[in-house]
């Protein structure tokens, strides 16, 4: 204790060191800013509830209660500026923090020497690169929710360009009005017209959305629509909380697969290679977070149908058609003693076999239909996850893609062929070429095995611009509920 500063000292059963009270007291006018400052702590994504801020009124009554009160909301508070609020838990293998970029120390120092203490709360919420983007869309989107909101905009069928709707095209009109300012400013003579204004206004919707721009108001855009700006202001105050002390992005050539944006990167450094869409997999059978490393290449896979893909999606078409399998190039296998027997589906009474019971093996063999393309990406996990080619190429053209059974599908398997393999010998572009074409089932170890990442970013910033994707497996509630819980750290003087 001799040797820490003498303004530290020893606090509880956890033997954390606190820096106790300000070098400096401050005037009641820095203490009262101060004060407001830690109230406004929400336009930072932090509730002031977290921390035990006294009020005003205590100044009066016990003023050194009220300036040691306030000292310890603000260490706490400071705390969770930089290093965020949640714990990451373990699943969330894609949320590398690094603490040791903002030592604590230095800014409980300079908390507790400031003139001004308000000013360090502020320099820290600044302190996390993009905090401000965030922050204003934050501001925004509570803004938004604290207003009266139009009612939602009923399903139905998709509102085409020169539809009429005398009910769903007044409510749409309405919903993108209260933010778009173009469209506000339009008038229509018929409100029932879905005309040129409102399209274009759909467009910019879309656009910034994410969305398919095709001026179609169908199922994702609708969803996007109707989306409560609670539920966004929420994304924003996870992703506030999720790029506070986030580690350093790797030098090293690297695949990013971001899951609600349904978008893959491959960046080296700060350098932007590739980026092209991707399919994931649907809410009920949801990509993992996964951190592996791309191994091999697998041209002309066949396909062996996991079983729960059997179950569920092959065993309904086999009840009501026994040879619907056949015309998509998938054989019917049973175990009889020690070998794998191929089965004619007619002869076989499908409607007595259920989920638990099903002694099948279904496989699809190579081919234009086979449900993994013509190229397979493996990486090493225990989910049995990989990236593939799809014969579905018309879902790529959907604003939302979560539609496969977990792995992830690319939109162009040749251009990440050609980057995987770069550096090889013997392979250019026209020997891949023809290892596709000529339907030969075999792998290809990689030399160069890029680390993947399958990560989970609701909040999207490009070019100075933000986006907002829909929390599609509920992963950021569970962050907020973390932050909710609180940390289980202390503020420690050492940092």
């Amino acid at each position: 204790m001799a040797m820490l500063d003498r303004r530290a000292v020893l606090l509880g059963a956890a033997g954390c060191l606190f820096a106790a009270r300000p070098a400096r007291a401050g005037t009641p006018d820095a203490l009262h800013r101060l004060g407001e400052r830690l109230r406004r702590l929400g336009g930072d994504g932090l509730d002031p509830a977290w921390y035990p801020i006294p009020p005003a009124a205590a100044a009066v009554g016990d003023a050194e209660a009220y300036r040691e009160g306030l000292w310890r909301a603000a260490q706490l508070a400071l705390r969770d500026l930089l290093h965020g609020r949640a714990d990451p838990p373990p699943e969330r293998v894609d949320v590398r923090r690094d603490r040791s970029a903002q030592p604590l120390a230095p800014w409980l120092a300079r908390l507790s020497e400031a003139e001004e203490p308000a000013a360090v709360i502020d320099a820290a919420a600044d302190a996390t690169p993009g905090a401000a983007l965030l922050r204003r869309a934050l501001a925004e989107a509570e803004g938004r929710a604290a207003q009266p909101q139009p009612p939602p905009i009923p399903p139905g069928r998709t509102i085409e360009p020169g539809s009429r709707d005398a009910e769903r095209v007044p409510l749409l009109r309405a919903r993108l009005a209260a933010t778009d300012r173009s469209l506000a400013a339009a008038r229509s003579e018929d409100p029932a017209l879905y005309d040129a204004s409102l399209q274009a206004a759909v467009r910019r919707f879309q656009q910034a959305a994410g969305l398919e721009v095709d001026g179609r108001v169908g199922p994702a855009t609708l969803a996007a629509l109707n989306r409560r700006p609670q539920e966004i202001a929420l994304s924003l105050r996870v992703a506030l909380d999720m790029a506070r002390a986030a580690a350093a992005p790797a030098e090293e050539r690297r695949i990013e697969v971001n899951i609600p944006d349904f978008m893959l990167h491959v960046r080296e450094g700060e350098r932007l290679l590739l980026e092209m869409p991707v399919i994931v997999g649907r809410p009920e059978r949801a990509t993992p977070l996964l951190v592996t490393r791309l191994t091999s290449v697998q041209f002309n896979p066949p396909w062996g149908v996991p079983l729960r893909n059997a179950i569920e999606d092959k065993l309904p078409q086999l009840q009501r058609n026994p040879l619907a399998l056949q015309r998509q190039g998938v054989r019917i296998f049973q175990r009889v003693g020690a070998e794998l027997v191929e089965v004619d589906p007619t002869t076989v009474d499908w409607r007595s076999y259920h989920r638990h019971r099903f002694p099948f093996v279904l496989r699809q063999d190579p081919g234009e239909r086979n449900a993994l393309g013509r190229i397979k990406f493996n990486m090493p996990n225990s989910e049995d996850i990989f990236m593939h080619d799809t014969p579905e190429r018309h879902l790529f053209a959907r604003g939302e893609r979560a539609f496969s059974s977990g792995c992830i599908r690319l939109s162009e398997p040749m251009r990440f062929l050609a980057l995987a393999m770069e550096g090889m010998p013997g392979w250019d572009a026209e020997r891949m070429e023809r290892s596709v074409r000529e339907g030969r089932t075999f792998t290809v170890p990689l030399r160069r095995q890029l680390p993947v990442r399958l990560i989970y970013r609701t909040v999207v910033t490009e070019g100075g611009q933000l986006r907002v994707r829909p929390d599609i497996y509920g992963h950021d509630r569970a962050w907020w509920e973390a932050m909710v819980r609180g940390p289980a750290r202390t503020v420690a003087a050492r940092g």
